[in-house]
């Protein structure tokens, strides 16, 4: 395929007449747009509404272990089985992804989850519970990867990382109303989880949102033969762009295949081909690591700091103010992904979080707690961010779903273990051996980040 010209996308100048640009190249040379704006908080709100779910159960587990009185093995048992679910959910979700299309996958996860959320408001026992968590955890599961997905494949080149980091941020807005929730109606009245967890019945409106408002991926109806579709797309970003519509394929290109539309290949490659091997394996011991620390500590610390003495209102205020420290730590994230690349950003990341993990096991003080705490908030949502960001961008349009669903599968076994194993290691050696396994953890996928390619301003493999 000839290289474009050197038009400045801004121009609005359509290189047509000299160079035929792809489908996806038309997309990839656009200015952020108001397209653009729509896609990346459509998704974002799917994302924060799924951070929200996830972080609520924290502090229904410590309210839980009051009302119910509950020991830890149960406890933890509550905290895990949705990351059971949140496995099948990933590996499922990034197959249908591959079939059914970016769109119909994350509006019917949404559908999923927030049914089976707002059915755990009216549980009445703790099997109940674990069921309904379940079928959560499936829903939540395979809405991440594919909204990941969906954002990368319209997003313009020179900012698919920060675009992609910017819809994580998301998930530090959900993560903070989930703390706002905790802090202000939780401990509120007896009742005080079950209204919580009843706020997450709006995931089943914002379905609908979903399935009418944001686009199909151009790529996916590329790959399935629907090319007036596909068309339809990209002349809807480039308008928002405000760049002539049309790039550099002819009207034709509405209705039928062209140079603009290469026919997908014969066969789809594997995940785990000889190609691939040597990026999946780094990718999953990544998602394997950064699952176990985040979800071991911040699923437990409301209860950890309940354990330590401080009153369950005081736990949930700290809880929130390190959760704050999300923000920041996606904003320099965001900038650092496009300025240092993709594997700089998220080792460096990674080795923060190392470092601060180890640092919040010896806290005391609420001063401690609070500052060590933040820090570790801060470096593990900017990884996190970078994750997203590279997953998406190391297979090519047949498998994008497929790879990225399946790293988040393996992962969920982590995120399913780490709340299991904080019972056992606070008996065998306290919060220092519990913050001292998840500190290794992320030093461990820090060394596994310096084996993925850095696709820092490259295309999307077709």
């Amino acid at each position: 395929m000839a290289a474009t010209s050197e038009v400045p996308p801004e121009s609005g100048r359509s290189a047509a007449a000299e160079v035929p640009l792809t489908r996806a190249e038309r997309l990839e040379r656009l200015p952020f747009g108001r397209q653009h704006t729509r896609l990346l908080v459509g998704s974002g709100v799917g994302w924060a509404l799924d951070a929200m779910d996830v972080g609520l159960i924290s502090f229904v587990m410590a309210a839980l272990a009051a009302q119910w009185k509950l020991d830890p093995t149960t406890l933890s048992w509550i905290g895990s089985i949705g990351f059971v679910g949140m496995a099948l959910g990933a590996t499922l979700g990034g197959l249908l992804a591959d079939r059914i299309g970016r769109r119909q996958t994350f509006a019917l996860t949404l559908l999923v989850y927030g049914l089976a959320t707002g059915a755990s408001a009216l549980v009445g026992g703790v099997a109940a519970l674990l069921a309904l968590r379940f079928v959560v955890g499936v829903g939540l599961g395979a809405e991440l990867p594919v909204a990941s997905t969906l954002v990368s494949e319209f997003a313009p080149r020179r900012i698919r990382g920060r675009m992609v980091v910017a819809l994580e941020a998301f998930w530090a807005v959900g993560w903070i109303m989930a703390a706002l929730i905790g802090y202000l109606i939780v401990p509120a009245s007896p009742n005080g989880w079950r209204w919580a967890l009843a706020v997450g019945i709006i995931p089943t409106a914002y379905a609908a949102v979903v399935r009418w408002g944001l686009p199909e991926s151009v790529r996916f109806l590329e790959l399935k033969g629907r090319h007036a579709e596909a068309e339809a797309a990209v002349v809807a970003f480039e308008r928002g762009s405000g760049v002539d519509a049309g790039g550099s394929v002819g009207a034709q290109a509405a209705a039928a295949p062209s140079l603009a539309s290469p026919e997908p290949p014969a066969v789809t490659p594997s995940i785990w081909s000889a190609q691939f091997r040597r990026r999946t394996a780094a990718l999953w011991a990544v998602w394997f690591c950064i699952n176990l620390s985040y979800y071991g500590a911040f699923i437990w610390i409301p209860t950890l700091l309940v354990g330590r003495g401080f009153p369950l209102v005081k736990s949930f205020e700290f809880t929130l103010i390190i959760t704050l420290a999300q923000v920041p730590g996606y904003l320099v994230a965001a900038w650092l992904i496009e300025v240092w690349g993709r594997r700089a950003t998220l080792a460096t990341f990674l080795a923060g979080s190392a470092v601060a993990a180890a640092l919040f096991g010896f806290a005391q003080t609420p001063e401690a707690i609070i500052a060590t705490g933040c820090a570790l908030s801060f470096f593990n949502l900017g990884a996190w961010g970078a994750l997203y960001a590279i997953g998406p961008e190391l297979y090519p349009t047949g498998v994008r779903g497929t790879g990225t669903g399946a790293a988040a599968a393996f992962g969920r076994i982590a995120s399913m273990l780490a709340p299991l194993s904080v019972p056992l290691l606070l008996v065998s050696g306290g919060s220092v051996l519990v913050f001292a396994v998840f500190g290794a953890a992320f030093v461990v996928a820090a060394v596994a980040a310096l084996f993925l390619p850095d696709s820092t301003n490259q295309p999307l493999q077709a």
